[in-house]
């Protein structure tokens, strides 16, 4: 069987690993599979590379390295966050405090799902609505985190940085900035409830393609999967502020500082810091990244001209969005028949969430921006990478517009 030769649009589910990546993971498989938590000389020279690559990862976001926990990605990471943080508080139907989650309605489902697990469980979840924009009210947030401190609960504030479907950005900083200054006002109140408001930022989507600083959004955890970013699947990690106390979910080993028990994955986490170090250098180049939104935006002009009735989720002036993202709606189609036609021309998109491949379900995220649900079926996910050249986005623009010309014609969906 010949292998077709694909162009992929679809890396917001994943990248490619880059060849450094690859080789540096090989030399550990070959040379250096000793377990890190060895005494021995050879688990030691194991375990300095694995240090290494943590300060790799935490330059990339600005923090110390035994900041970092490696998890197996960022879905773990993000339990990790939620259950760590909320877990450990008694809850007030056993006389406790109660907890409180408060998160937005367009996250991924490696957050909305754990959300949903802590509701059942007896914590309080209040999840702010977005507007058609995508973006959320910071002031809704941190309000919304205000009525749940002042009720007596703990309370962890989650949200995305970048939304993985439509690649707005969220106003983190902001948050971020605000809920620090409301901890500040509790800190100082009588009693003060400061010290039970927590700060996640999932930025899995967000790290290796913009810069992402900890401190600069007031972060007291954060999210990242290598994958996203050119380095191995199967590995991210979770920062930690000192100041934040976990509840361990993974028992069985002394490893990332006791708080996620089990033989690290060595050669990942080589992988993930030689990807760190790539991202960092990438991010630098300043002219390269604008050329990458250059040639994005050249995408949607080109298909919103060849087009009728197409439209850009989040794509409202004003509304800033990843350089590599575009999610068009094709109303009066099927998601998944676009898919399919572009799939047998050798283009790779997707329509949503990887995680949620298969589903003929409209994106939960769109339908809570207020997308109508004809427009939110016929919505597909186009995200680039640095790797992506011209000639394969003009390949898509020709190639776009006759598959869904002739999808209208012969498999409309009746609305």
């Amino acid at each position: 069987m010949i292998a077709m030769q694909w162009i992929y649009l679809d890396n917001n589910a994943t990248t490619r690993p880059a060849a450094e990546v690859v080789a540096a993971m090989a030399e550990v498989h070959e040379q250096l599979w000793a377990n890190p938590s060895s005494v021995h000389r050879f688990g030691q020279a194991v375990r300095q590379r694995l240090e290494l690559a943590r300060a790799s990862v935490a330059s990339l976001i600005g923090c110390k390295p035994r900041q970092i926990i490696f998890t197996s990605g960022g879905t773990e990471a993000n339990n990790l966050a939620l259950h760590g943080v909320l877990g450990r508080v008694k809850p007030q139907a056993a006389g406790g405090p109660g907890a409180a989650l408060v998160t937005t309605t367009i996250e991924h489902s490696a957050v909305r799902e754990p959300g949903d697990a802590l509701e059942a469980a007896g914590v309080v979840v209040e999840r702010v609505p977005v507007g058609r924009s995508g973006v959320v009210e910071a002031s809704a947030v941190v309000e919304a985190a205000r009525r749940q401190v002042e009720a007596g609960r703990a309370v962890l504030v989650s949200i995305q940085w970048a939304n993985n479907e439509t690649g707005a950005i969220q106003p983190v900083a902001a948050i971020g900035e605000q809920l620090q200054a409301l901890r500040e006002e509790l800190g100082k109140q009588a009693g003060g409830r400061g010290g039970g408001l927590v700060f996640h930022v999932d930025a899995t989507q967000a790290v290796g393609k913009i810069p992402v600083a900890v401190d600069a959004v007031h972060a007291d955890l954060l999210t990242l999967a290598g994958h996203k970013f050119h380095g191995p699947k199967g590995v991210g990690a979770l920062y930690v502020r000192r100041r934040v106390r976990l509840q361990v979910l993974q028992r069985g080993g002394p490893q990332e500082g006791e708080r996620r028990g089990g033989t690290e994955n060595t050669a990942g986490v080589v992988g993930l810091g030689v990807a760190a170090n790539l991202a960092r250098v990438f991010m630098a180049d300043t002219d390269r990244v604008a050329e990458l939104r250059a040639l994005r935006d050249r995408f949607e002009s080109a298909i919103r001209t060849a087009v009728p009735n197409v439209l850009v989720n989040a794509g409202e002036a004003g509304v800033e969005r990843l350089w590599n993202t575009s999610n068009l709606a094709f109303p009066g189609l099927e998601a998944e028949a676009v898919l399919l036609g572009l799939s047998e021309r050798g283009i790779c998109a997707s329509a949503g969430a990887a995680c949620s491949s298969g589903s003929l379900e409209p994106s939960p995220v769109l339908l809570a921006m207020g997308v109508p649900e004809p427009a939110a079926h016929g919505s597909v996910r186009f995200s680039i990478s640095r790797e992506t050249t011209a000639d394969e986005i003009e390949q898509a623009v020709n190639v776009l517009p006759e598959v869904v010309g002739r999808l209208g014609r012969t498999l409309p969906v009746s609305v």
